[in-house]
């Protein structure tokens, strides 16, 4: 990022000096963050913008032209609810973001049973894999893993991910839940417990990986929109994540399927 910065210039006069002084404030980082937020106020309005158009237009309709027409009525209705789950969706996943931020310097210190809860939450999409015609493997241990996090982040996480892999991996697709015990990870320098979400779908054009867990980044954005996404998902996970000090990795080939890799410390 190029460097930004406010330089007031004043001259500076004594018994033995005359001159000039200059003044540089580095004001990048206040710029960025300025940036952003101007980038996230306008992407929340676009999101927002389509189904409220929509909403306005189908109630014209139905207070008009259709008005006298059942078929029209029960067919618009349906459209509007589906709008209205969007606009409900996208609240909840920005307030989510919003709660996660800020605990995000708190790390948690509750023990929990990591598989236990990973194994809940396979159980809990189980229905959803069968609608998809997905099939759901589990390669966990009965025996409990047991780390500090945060219960309910970390189902959100586990669902968030487990849910991408059922829906883009497509009809007819795998989806393995793996969980190993590392007894030292070389980046976090300790021990650790790692899950990966891996699929067989059709992959992730390895350009795009690096912004995945950007707000509102989406490699698609018609079909994400058709399954019901905020493009918030992952921007919620890398923070839930950062905040219990681990790493989200992202491994994926066109054609080769993806894996999503979430590395915790034991400690």
């Amino acid at each position: 990022h190029q460097s930004r910065y406010e330089v007031s210039c004043a001259f500076v006069q004594s018994s033995d000096f005359d001159g000039v002084l200059l003044c540089f404030q580095d004001v990048t980082q206040e710029k960025q963050v300025g940036q952003l937020r101007r980038d996230f106020v306008a992407n929340v309005s676009h999101e927002l913008r389509t189904p409220l158009t929509a909403l306005m237009g189908f109630v014209e309709t139905l207070q008009g032209p259709a008005k006298h027409d059942a078929d029209a009525r029960d067919r618009f209705l349906a459209i509007m609810a589906s709008e209205a789950g969007r606009m409900n969706r996208l609240v909840g996943d920005l307030l989510s973001l919003s709660r996660v931020e800020s605990e995000e310097r708190m790390r948690p210190r509750t023990s929990v049973d990591i598989g236990g809860l990973l194994r809940s939450t396979m159980q809990n999409l189980a229905s959803l894999a069968e609608d998809a015609c997905v099939t759901m493997v589990c390669e966990i241990s009965e025996a409990p893993v047991m780390i500090p996090a945060d219960a309910d982040q970390m189902i959100q996480v586990f669902s968030n991910l487990i849910e991408n892999a059922v829906k883009y991996g497509g009809k007819g697709s795998t989806v393995t839940a793996r969980l190993t015990e590392v007894e030292r990870d070389p980046t976090l320098r300790q021990p650790v417990v790692r899950l990966d979400v891996q699929d067989t779908g059709a992959g992730i054009d390895p350009v795009h990986i690096p912004r995945l867990t950007e707000r509102f980044y989406r490699i698609d954005s018609h079909r994400s929109r058709e399954m019901g996404g905020t493009g918030l998902g992952l921007a919620i996970v890398k923070h839930i994540i950062s905040r219990h000090r681990g790493r989200l990795k992202i491994d994926s080939q066109l054609g080769e399927g993806s894996t999503f890799s979430v590395v915790l410390p034991k400690g």
